[in-house]
């Protein structure tokens, strides 16, 4: 028995609502992905010590912090700015606070401006690289240690940079088993549904 022309087209726009909404909910986590993978979007670097040569030349490091959509934290860089010397190790802080009244998890994608300089700007220990989860009304303050490679000086276009925001954008996850747990045993019904 053949379908009617109607059932086809429904049929066809709920494929592509679906299709539509899961690359929505994908969106941010595949974003993340195809910059690490492409350097694309002023990816940065990772290392395990700070540099090995400081310049004299001095740059300004610039934060910025923003949620995903609909992500209930309040989310802010400590400081604004600051500024070092070129191949110097920075500390910088950020802080997330909880206002709700259930246990969430972030994971924060960032990236780097001037897309030139996120090559040489390197990430020591970074709260991004594990997923967060804040209690209730908690407030903590992340830490970010970095630097800035001294090979900027001689790249052909990062050269001329004088700033570099360094920007961080949270969005939900679901809370790990151990933490949904935990609610579920205060007679709490975690929310795993993330928007």
């Amino acid at each position: 028995m053949a379908m009617d022309r109607n059932t086809k087209t429904v049929m066809r726009l709920v494929a592509v609502g679906v299709t539509m909404g899961a690359l929505a909910w994908a969106s941010v986590p595949l974003y993340d992905w195809f910059c690490r993978v492409t350097g694309y979007g002023g990816e940065t670097n990772v290392a395990d010590l700070g540099s090995d040569e400081i310049l004299d030349r001095t740059i300004k490091i610039r934060f910025d912090a923003s949620n995903e959509r609909g992500f209930p934290w309040e989310f802010k860089p400590v400081q604004r700015q600051m500024e070092l010397r070129i191949g110097e190790t920075g500390l910088a802080f950020y802080e997330a606070y909880n206002p709700t009244d259930r246990p969430i998890a972030g994971s924060a994608t960032y990236n780097v401006t001037p897309f030139e300089a996120g090559g040489f700007f390197t990430k020591i220990d970074c709260f991004c690289f594990t997923q967060q989860v804040l209690q209730p009304g908690e407030r903590v303050q992340m830490p970010v240690t970095f630097f800035v490679d001294p090979e900027i000086v001689d790249d052909r276009d990062a050269k001329y940079t004088k700033t570099i925001t360094l920007g961080y954008t949270f969005y939900e996850i679901d809370l790990p088993e151990d933490e949904t747990q935990a609610a579920l045993d205060k007679g709490e019904a975690p929310d795993n549904n993330v928007n």
